[in-house]
């Protein structure tokens, strides 16, 4: 049985987000962090690698209060 989750690069991600409302506020090294416009209590650091790993991707999800099937919708 497979992952729900797909393996995508930071710019998919951060693409998306942004139609969410996130915006960048701030980068330390490969990190970069994302606060809610609206919400500025919701927050997400992506790692600028190759790839985002699926887990990575949920911790994400999570961190921004994004559902899966809502995120998957906007890719």
């Amino acid at each position: 049985m497979g992952s729900k989750y797909p393996v995508l690069t930071p710019q998919e991600i951060i693409k998306v987000l942004e139609i969410f409302g996130f915006k960048k506020v701030s980068q330390k090294g490969s990190h970069v962090k994302y606060k809610g416009i609206e919400n500025p209590s919701r927050v997400a650091i992506i790692p600028m690698h190759k790839e985002i790993a699926k887990g990575t991707l949920k911790s994400i999800l999570e961190q921004a209060s994004i559902k899966l099937e809502d995120f998957l919708e906007q890719l």
